[in-house]
Protein backbone atom coordinates (compact mmCIF):
# COMPACT_ATOMS: atom_id res chain seq x y z
CA UNK A 1 0.00 0.00 0.00
CA UNK A 2 1.34 3.23 -1.05
CA UNK A 3 2.39 5.84 2.13
CA UNK A 4 -0.31 8.30 0.12
CA UNK A 5 -3.07 6.07 0.42
CA UNK A 6 -2.07 5.39 4.04
CA UNK A 7 -2.00 9.20 4.04
CA UNK A 8 -5.78 9.31 2.94
CA UNK A 9 -6.66 6.86 5.42
CA UNK A 10 -5.58 8.08 8.20
CA UNK A 11 -7.32 11.59 7.56
CA UNK A 12 -10.55 10.38 6.91
CA UNK A 13 -10.66 8.24 10.16
CA UNK A 14 -9.98 11.44 12.32
CA UNK A 15 -12.40 13.53 10.22
CA UNK A 16 -15.30 10.71 10.92
CA UNK A 17 -14.17 11.10 14.57
CA UNK A 18 -13.91 15.00 14.33
CA UNK A 19 -14.74 16.26 18.41
CA UNK A 20 -12.37 13.39 19.28
CA UNK A 21 -9.94 14.68 17.17
CA UNK A 22 -10.20 18.26 18.36
CA UNK A 23 -10.27 17.56 21.74
CA UNK A 24 -7.05 15.35 21.53
CA UNK A 25 -5.52 18.01 19.06
CA UNK A 26 -5.96 20.70 21.62
CA UNK A 27 -4.14 18.60 24.31
CA UNK A 28 -0.94 18.73 22.25
CA UNK A 29 -1.33 22.28 21.54
CA UNK A 30 -1.72 22.92 25.22
CA UNK A 31 1.34 21.00 25.83
CA UNK A 32 3.55 22.59 22.91
CA UNK A 33 2.40 25.46 23.89
CA UNK A 34 3.60 25.02 27.95
CA UNK A 35 7.23 23.81 26.40
CA UNK A 36 7.49 26.72 24.02
CA UNK A 37 6.42 29.31 25.96
CA UNK A 38 8.50 28.21 29.26
CA UNK A 39 11.73 27.35 26.95
CA UNK A 40 11.31 30.55 25.69
CA UNK A 41 10.87 32.40 29.18
CA UNK A 42 14.11 31.01 30.10
CA UNK A 43 16.23 31.54 26.79
CA UNK A 44 14.91 35.43 27.09
CA UNK A 45 15.89 36.01 30.74
CA UNK A 46 19.23 34.45 29.83
CA UNK A 47 19.88 36.54 26.94
CA UNK A 48 18.45 39.64 28.33
CA UNK A 49 20.81 38.99 31.40
CA UNK A 50 23.58 38.82 29.10
CA UNK A 51 22.85 41.52 27.36
CA UNK A 52 22.56 44.07 30.26
CA UNK A 53 26.13 43.04 31.46
CA UNK A 54 27.60 43.62 27.81
CA UNK A 55 26.71 46.94 28.42
CA UNK A 56 28.79 47.13 31.44
CA UNK A 57 31.16 45.20 30.88
CA UNK A 58 32.85 43.46 27.42
CA UNK A 59 32.62 39.42 28.08
CA UNK A 60 36.34 39.09 26.96
CA UNK A 61 37.89 41.23 29.18
CA UNK A 62 40.04 40.99 32.08
CA UNK A 63 41.08 43.61 34.44
CA UNK A 64 44.13 43.54 36.14
CA UNK A 65 44.77 45.48 39.98
CA UNK A 66 47.61 46.30 41.57
CA UNK A 67 47.72 46.28 45.25
CA UNK A 68 50.30 49.17 45.32
CA UNK A 69 47.47 51.70 44.47
CA UNK A 70 46.01 50.50 47.81
CA UNK A 71 49.09 50.91 49.75
CA UNK A 72 50.13 47.27 49.81
CA UNK A 73 53.54 46.79 50.13
CA UNK A 74 54.60 45.42 45.91
CA UNK A 75 57.35 44.85 44.63
CA UNK A 76 58.16 47.16 41.67
CA UNK A 77 58.01 44.08 39.14
CA UNK A 78 54.50 43.97 40.23
CA UNK A 79 53.58 47.46 39.41
CA UNK A 80 51.38 47.92 36.89
CA UNK A 81 54.22 49.60 34.51
CA UNK A 82 54.47 49.71 30.42
CA UNK A 83 57.20 46.94 30.90
CA UNK A 84 54.09 44.94 32.35
CA UNK A 85 52.12 45.88 29.80
CA UNK A 86 54.56 44.82 27.28
CA UNK A 87 54.92 41.40 28.76
CA UNK A 88 51.39 40.52 28.94
CA UNK A 89 50.56 41.48 25.10
CA UNK A 90 53.47 38.50 24.14
CA UNK A 91 50.88 36.14 26.50
CA UNK A 92 48.67 33.47 24.43
CA UNK A 93 45.49 34.79 23.32
CA UNK A 94 45.93 38.52 23.79
CA UNK A 95 44.31 40.96 21.92
CA UNK A 96 45.60 44.16 23.15
CA UNK A 97 46.41 45.78 26.67
CA UNK A 98 44.75 49.34 27.59
CA UNK A 99 46.55 50.83 30.70
CA UNK A 100 44.13 53.02 32.89
CA UNK A 101 45.31 56.05 35.07
CA UNK A 102 42.79 57.10 37.39
CA UNK A 103 43.03 60.63 39.21
CA UNK A 104 40.88 62.83 41.13
CA UNK A 105 40.95 66.82 40.86
CA UNK A 106 39.37 69.69 42.39
CA UNK A 107 36.87 71.63 39.95
CA UNK A 108 35.91 75.21 40.08
CA UNK A 109 33.47 77.30 38.28
CA UNK A 110 32.24 79.98 40.26
CA UNK A 111 30.43 79.42 43.05
CA UNK A 112 30.27 76.05 41.90
CA UNK A 113 32.83 73.42 42.92
CA UNK A 114 32.59 69.36 42.30
CA UNK A 115 36.07 66.60 42.73
CA UNK A 116 36.12 64.81 39.52
CA UNK A 117 36.86 61.34 38.91
CA UNK A 118 39.20 61.21 36.07
CA UNK A 119 40.52 58.25 33.86
CA UNK A 120 43.21 58.27 31.93
CA UNK A 121 43.18 56.23 28.83
CA UNK A 122 44.20 55.37 25.46
CA UNK A 123 42.50 56.68 22.31
CA UNK A 124 41.78 53.30 20.96
CA UNK A 125 39.95 51.79 24.24
CA UNK A 126 38.40 55.64 24.37
CA UNK A 127 36.86 54.57 20.67
CA UNK A 128 35.98 51.52 21.94
CA UNK A 129 33.76 52.06 24.33
CA UNK A 130 31.03 53.08 22.55
CA UNK A 131 30.59 56.40 24.63
CA UNK A 132 27.58 58.33 23.11
CA UNK A 133 28.96 62.23 22.23
CA UNK A 134 26.30 65.04 23.19
CA UNK A 135 28.92 67.64 21.84
CA UNK A 136 32.54 67.88 20.92
CA UNK A 137 34.40 64.90 20.56
CA UNK A 138 36.19 62.29 21.63
CA UNK A 139 40.08 63.24 23.20
CA UNK A 140 42.86 61.83 20.87
CA UNK A 141 46.68 61.32 20.92
CA UNK A 142 47.27 64.39 18.11
CA UNK A 143 45.61 66.76 20.83
CA UNK A 144 48.81 67.92 21.76
CA UNK A 145 47.69 68.35 25.52
CA UNK A 146 45.20 67.67 27.99
CA UNK A 147 41.64 67.63 27.20
CA UNK A 148 38.34 66.46 29.55
CA UNK A 149 35.59 64.75 28.16
CA UNK A 150 32.73 64.79 30.76
CA UNK A 151 30.46 62.09 31.54
CA UNK A 152 26.81 62.82 31.04
CA UNK A 153 26.05 62.50 35.10
CA UNK A 154 29.16 65.14 36.17
CA UNK A 155 27.28 68.13 36.13
CA UNK A 156 24.72 66.64 39.15
CA UNK A 157 27.90 66.30 41.60
CA UNK A 158 28.51 70.07 41.36
CA UNK A 159 28.23 71.82 44.81
CA UNK A 160 27.91 75.62 46.47
CA UNK A 161 31.93 76.23 47.76
CA UNK A 162 30.78 77.90 50.24
CA UNK A 163 27.61 76.59 51.84
CA UNK A 164 28.27 72.72 50.44
CA UNK A 165 25.11 72.73 49.15
CA UNK A 166 24.42 70.36 46.56
CA UNK A 167 21.38 71.85 44.06
CA UNK A 168 20.66 68.99 41.85
CA UNK A 169 21.25 66.53 45.41
CA UNK A 170 19.02 68.98 47.08
CA UNK A 171 16.76 70.44 45.12
CA UNK A 172 16.56 68.53 41.85
CA UNK A 173 18.25 71.42 40.01
CA UNK A 174 20.94 71.42 37.60
CA UNK A 175 24.14 73.99 38.23
CA UNK A 176 24.06 76.64 35.74
CA UNK A 177 27.14 75.06 34.14
CA UNK A 178 27.70 74.45 30.55
CA UNK A 179 30.63 72.08 30.64
CA UNK A 180 31.42 72.96 27.04
CA UNK A 181 31.89 76.50 27.11
CA UNK A 182 31.94 77.42 30.85
CA UNK A 183 35.37 77.87 31.99
CA UNK A 184 36.90 75.35 34.18
CA UNK A 185 39.37 75.65 36.71
CA UNK A 186 41.30 72.35 37.76
CA UNK A 187 43.28 72.07 40.65
CA UNK A 188 45.19 68.89 41.11
CA UNK A 189 47.17 68.71 43.74
CA UNK A 190 44.42 68.63 46.63
CA UNK A 191 46.82 68.26 49.64
CA UNK A 192 48.40 71.96 48.99
CA UNK A 193 44.92 73.25 48.18
CA UNK A 194 43.36 72.82 51.67
CA UNK A 195 46.99 73.26 53.01
CA UNK A 196 46.78 76.58 51.78
CA UNK A 197 43.01 77.53 53.20
CA UNK A 198 43.37 76.35 56.75
CA UNK A 199 47.11 77.36 56.71
CA UNK A 200 45.91 81.05 58.95
CA UNK A 201 44.78 79.24 61.84
CA UNK A 202 48.05 77.75 62.38
CA UNK A 203 49.91 81.11 61.77
CA UNK A 204 52.04 79.14 58.69
CA UNK A 205 51.77 80.35 55.16
CA UNK A 206 51.31 77.60 52.55
CA UNK A 207 51.25 78.59 48.80
CA UNK A 208 48.08 77.83 47.32
CA UNK A 209 48.90 75.07 44.28
CA UNK A 210 48.32 76.42 40.72
CA UNK A 211 44.85 76.43 39.03
CA UNK A 212 44.93 74.53 35.27
CA UNK A 213 42.35 75.53 32.98
CA UNK A 214 41.25 72.48 31.00
CA UNK A 215 39.81 72.91 27.56
CA UNK A 216 36.54 70.58 27.53
CA UNK A 217 36.48 68.24 24.47
CA UNK A 218 32.80 67.06 24.88
CA UNK A 219 30.28 65.89 26.44
CA UNK A 220 28.68 62.59 26.82
CA UNK A 221 24.97 62.22 25.40
CA UNK A 222 22.55 61.08 27.98
CA UNK A 223 20.11 62.19 30.86
CA UNK A 224 21.66 63.05 34.09
CA UNK A 225 19.87 61.09 36.39
CA UNK A 226 20.56 58.00 34.13
CA UNK A 227 23.41 56.22 35.65
CA UNK A 228 25.99 53.95 33.29
CA UNK A 229 29.19 52.56 33.54
CA UNK A 230 30.72 55.99 32.11
CA UNK A 231 28.68 58.58 33.12
CA UNK A 232 30.02 59.70 36.35
CA UNK A 233 33.93 59.71 34.79
CA UNK A 234 35.95 62.63 32.74
CA UNK A 235 38.03 60.93 30.32
CA UNK A 236 41.24 61.89 29.07
CA UNK A 237 44.19 60.82 26.66
CA UNK A 238 46.28 58.44 29.25
CA UNK A 239 49.60 60.10 27.73
CA UNK A 240 48.47 63.43 28.03
CA UNK A 241 47.53 62.92 31.73
CA UNK A 242 50.75 61.31 32.89
CA UNK A 243 52.61 64.23 31.16
CA UNK A 244 50.62 66.75 33.03
CA UNK A 245 51.04 64.94 36.34
CA UNK A 246 54.66 64.66 35.27
CA UNK A 247 54.72 68.14 34.63
CA UNK A 248 53.20 69.85 37.67
CA UNK A 249 53.95 67.71 40.45
CA UNK A 250 58.39 67.17 39.10
CA UNK A 251 59.94 65.64 41.74
CA UNK A 252 56.98 65.50 44.47
CA UNK A 253 54.74 62.15 45.74
CA UNK A 254 51.95 62.17 42.95
CA UNK A 255 48.63 61.51 44.97
CA UNK A 256 48.01 57.76 44.21
CA UNK A 257 50.83 56.72 43.47
CA UNK A 258 52.87 54.12 45.14
CA UNK A 259 56.51 55.64 46.97
CA UNK A 260 59.92 54.11 47.83
CA UNK A 261 60.25 53.20 51.18
CA UNK A 262 62.09 56.63 51.77
CA UNK A 263 58.87 57.95 50.74
CA UNK A 264 60.38 59.07 47.58
CA UNK A 265 58.57 58.96 44.55
CA UNK A 266 59.19 56.44 41.40
CA UNK A 267 60.89 57.75 38.38
CA UNK A 268 57.79 56.18 36.08
CA UNK A 269 54.03 56.69 37.11
CA UNK A 270 52.27 52.97 37.55
CA UNK A 271 49.00 52.52 36.09
CA UNK A 272 45.74 52.13 38.42
CA UNK A 273 44.28 48.94 36.66
CA UNK A 274 45.09 47.55 33.15
CA UNK A 275 41.98 45.93 30.82
CA UNK A 276 43.65 42.93 28.77
CA UNK A 277 41.43 42.33 26.11
CA UNK A 278 41.27 38.34 24.84
CA UNK A 279 40.40 36.67 21.93
CA UNK A 280 37.84 34.46 22.82
CA UNK A 281 35.62 34.19 26.21
CA UNK A 282 36.86 30.74 26.64
CA UNK A 283 40.01 31.30 27.06
CA UNK A 284 39.27 34.50 29.47
CA UNK A 285 38.77 32.03 32.47
CA UNK A 286 41.90 30.16 32.14
CA UNK A 287 43.85 33.13 31.22
CA UNK A 288 42.47 34.93 34.43
CA UNK A 289 43.95 32.02 36.37
CA UNK A 290 47.24 32.17 34.87
CA UNK A 291 47.14 35.67 35.74
CA UNK A 292 45.98 35.57 39.70
CA UNK A 293 48.97 32.66 39.88
CA UNK A 294 51.40 35.20 38.63
CA UNK A 295 50.15 37.43 41.60
CA UNK A 296 48.23 39.95 40.06
CA UNK A 297 44.88 40.86 41.38
CA UNK A 298 42.50 39.77 38.24
CA UNK A 299 38.96 39.31 37.64
CA UNK A 300 36.40 39.08 34.77
CA UNK A 301 33.02 39.38 33.90
CA UNK A 302 33.02 35.87 32.53
CA UNK A 303 33.14 34.31 36.28
CA UNK A 304 29.88 36.46 36.59
CA UNK A 305 28.38 35.21 33.59
CA UNK A 306 29.62 31.55 33.67
CA UNK A 307 28.04 31.45 37.15
CA UNK A 308 24.92 32.81 36.47
CA UNK A 309 24.41 31.58 33.28
CA UNK A 310 25.05 27.87 35.02
CA UNK A 311 21.59 29.13 37.31
CA UNK A 312 19.37 29.74 34.32
CA UNK A 313 20.44 26.86 32.50
CA UNK A 314 18.67 24.76 35.62
CA UNK A 315 15.52 27.55 35.64
CA UNK A 316 15.25 26.76 31.84
CA UNK A 317 14.99 23.32 32.95
CA UNK A 318 12.78 23.23 35.55
CA UNK A 319 10.70 25.24 33.41
CA UNK A 320 10.84 23.21 30.20
CA UNK A 321 10.01 20.08 32.49
CA UNK A 322 6.75 22.18 34.08
CA UNK A 323 6.03 22.23 30.02
CA UNK A 324 6.82 19.04 29.52
CA UNK A 325 4.54 17.28 32.22
CA UNK A 326 1.47 19.31 29.86
CA UNK A 327 3.04 17.23 27.19
CA UNK A 328 3.16 14.05 28.77
CA UNK A 329 -1.11 14.48 29.45
CA UNK A 330 -1.27 14.78 25.70
CA UNK A 331 0.83 12.23 25.05
CA UNK A 332 -1.87 9.84 27.02
CA UNK A 333 -4.89 11.44 25.45
CA UNK A 334 -3.74 10.38 22.25
CA UNK A 335 -2.59 7.09 23.18
CA UNK A 336 -6.30 7.02 24.62
CA UNK A 337 -7.98 8.40 21.50
CA UNK A 338 -5.62 5.67 19.18
CA UNK A 339 -6.44 2.69 21.60
CA UNK A 340 -10.69 3.67 21.35
CA UNK A 341 -10.28 4.17 17.41
CA UNK A 342 -8.91 0.14 17.32
CA UNK A 343 -11.68 -1.04 19.62
CA UNK A 344 -13.88 1.04 17.09
CA UNK A 345 -12.40 -0.35 13.32
CA UNK A 346 -11.55 -3.72 14.97
CA UNK A 347 -13.64 -5.37 11.81
CA UNK A 348 -11.62 -2.63 9.30
CA UNK A 349 -8.57 -4.02 10.81
CA UNK A 350 -10.22 -7.87 10.54
CA UNK A 351 -10.92 -6.96 6.56
CA UNK A 352 -7.78 -5.83 5.73
CA UNK A 353 -5.39 -8.35 7.38
CA UNK A 354 -7.84 -10.72 5.34
CA UNK A 355 -7.37 -9.10 2.32
CA UNK A 356 -3.77 -9.86 2.57
CA UNK A 357 -2.20 -6.10 3.85
CA UNK A 358 1.06 -5.84 5.10
CA UNK A 359 1.16 -5.50 9.00
CA UNK A 360 3.42 -2.45 8.71
CA UNK A 361 0.71 -0.66 6.77
CA UNK A 362 -1.64 -1.17 9.24
CA UNK A 363 0.90 -0.18 12.28
CA UNK A 364 1.52 2.55 10.11
CA UNK A 365 -1.56 3.78 9.05
CA UNK A 366 -2.04 3.97 12.78
CA UNK A 367 1.42 5.54 13.77
CA UNK A 368 -0.06 8.03 10.78
CA UNK A 369 -3.18 9.31 12.71
CA UNK A 370 -0.64 9.49 15.84
CA UNK A 371 2.03 11.40 14.49
CA UNK A 372 -1.07 13.77 12.48
CA UNK A 373 -2.96 14.78 15.67
CA UNK A 374 0.91 15.82 17.24
CA UNK A 375 2.46 17.51 14.13
CA UNK A 376 -1.49 19.80 13.56
CA UNK A 377 -1.30 20.12 17.53
CA UNK A 378 2.34 20.95 16.75
CA UNK A 379 1.65 23.74 14.26
CA UNK A 380 -0.84 25.26 16.27
CA UNK A 381 0.78 25.25 19.33
CA UNK A 382 3.59 26.87 18.15
CA UNK A 383 1.42 29.63 16.72
CA UNK A 384 -0.07 30.06 20.38
CA UNK A 385 3.32 30.29 21.75
CA UNK A 386 4.54 33.07 19.18
CA UNK A 387 1.07 35.30 20.01
CA UNK A 388 1.59 34.55 24.06
CA UNK A 389 5.82 35.53 23.67
CA UNK A 390 4.64 38.76 21.83
CA UNK A 391 1.85 39.41 24.84
CA UNK A 392 4.33 38.99 27.53
CA UNK A 393 6.96 40.94 25.71
CA UNK A 394 4.46 44.06 24.90
CA UNK A 395 3.35 43.78 28.97
CA UNK A 396 7.08 43.88 30.29
CA UNK A 397 7.88 46.95 27.91
CA UNK A 398 5.03 48.54 29.16
CA UNK A 399 5.77 47.85 32.38
CA UNK A 400 8.82 50.02 32.28
CA UNK A 401 10.71 47.31 33.91
CA UNK A 402 13.94 47.37 31.06
CA UNK A 403 14.46 44.11 30.68
CA UNK A 404 13.31 44.61 27.18
CA UNK A 405 12.03 40.83 25.32
CA UNK A 406 12.17 38.48 28.07
CA UNK A 407 10.36 35.73 25.81
CA UNK A 408 12.26 34.74 23.26
CA UNK A 409 12.10 31.73 21.06
CA UNK A 410 14.66 30.78 18.93
CA UNK A 411 14.77 29.55 15.65
CA UNK A 412 15.75 25.86 16.41
CA UNK A 413 13.06 25.96 19.19
CA UNK A 414 10.12 26.39 15.74
CA UNK A 415 11.50 23.46 14.36
CA UNK A 416 12.22 21.41 17.38
CA UNK A 417 8.71 22.06 18.51
CA UNK A 418 6.97 20.53 15.64
CA UNK A 419 9.06 17.89 15.86
CA UNK A 420 8.99 16.94 19.51
CA UNK A 421 5.09 17.14 18.95
CA UNK A 422 5.18 14.79 15.80
CA UNK A 423 7.52 12.41 17.76
CA UNK A 424 5.44 12.14 20.75
CA UNK A 425 2.20 11.52 19.07
CA UNK A 426 3.69 8.49 17.32
CA UNK A 427 5.33 7.37 20.77
CA UNK A 428 1.81 7.64 22.19
CA UNK A 429 0.27 6.00 18.57
CA UNK A 430 3.41 2.93 18.94
CA UNK A 431 1.63 0.78 21.79
CA UNK A 432 -1.91 0.94 20.05
CA UNK A 433 -1.05 0.00 16.74
CA UNK A 434 1.35 -2.65 18.06
CA UNK A 435 -2.06 -4.14 19.47
CA UNK A 436 -3.60 -3.43 16.14
CA UNK A 437 -1.07 -5.50 14.42
CA UNK A 438 -1.36 -8.54 16.67
CA UNK A 439 -5.42 -8.62 16.02
CA UNK A 440 -6.32 -11.90 14.57
CA UNK A 441 -8.82 -11.44 11.77
CA UNK A 442 -10.70 -14.34 12.22
CA UNK A 443 -11.56 -13.08 15.24
CA UNK A 444 -11.66 -9.57 14.66
CA UNK A 445 -14.39 -10.08 11.95
CA UNK A 446 -16.46 -12.25 14.63
CA UNK A 447 -15.92 -9.40 17.37
CA UNK A 448 -17.96 -6.96 14.75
Amino acid sequence: MRIIDLLRMSITSLWKRKLRTILTILGVIIGTTSIVVMVSLGNGLKESILEQYETYSSVTEITVYSGAMWGEDVSEDMMLSDDLVAQFEAMDHVVAVHPKLSFSALAKSGIYATYLNIQGVSEEYMQSMNIPIKEGELPTADDGKLRFFYGSSVITDFYVEKTYEYPYWENGELVDIDLMTTPMFIIFDQDAYWQSQYSSGTGESVKPPKKYLIETAGVMDGKPDEWTNNSSYVFCEINELKEQLKLMFKKKAIPGQPTRKNGKPYNDIFYSQLTIQVDEMENVLPLTQTLRDMGFDANSSAEWIESEMEQMNTIQAVLGAIGAVSMLVAAISIANTMMMSIYERTKEIGVMKVLGCNLGNIQGMFLMEAGFIGFIGGIIGLGVSYGLSFAINSLVESSGMGMGSICRIPLWLTFMAIVFSTLIGMLAGLLPSLRAMRLSPLAAIRNE
